[in-house]
């Protein structure tokens, strides 16, 4: 014998249901925190000092990887086999 049975709920009456807390202040309260922290964060960092996060070897290893493809799709040199 198999048998189902379907609930539909949504998540704050299944969480009712089961006896669990309400998140729903506390998860308010920690992305307010959250956004807080970024908008702070953004705001102390200028540019330059994003891209350097973000990009640790700076242009250097773009021009690299460029000379790279380069000499890639050149072929081979006169004189080197």
């Amino acid at each position: 014998m198999k048998f189902s049975i379907e609930i539909d709920c949504t998540p704050d009456e299944a969480r009712a249901f089961f006896g669990m807390p309400s998140v729903e202040a506390f998860n308010k309260k920690l992305m307010e925190e959250v956004q807080a922290r970024m908008t702070e964060h953004v705001r102390a960092m200028d540019p330059d000092a994003l891209a350097k996060m973000w990009m640790p070897a700076g242009t250097k290893a773009w021009e690299q990887m460029q000379e790279a493809f380069l000499s890639g799709f050149a072929g081979p040199k006169p004189g080197k086999k």
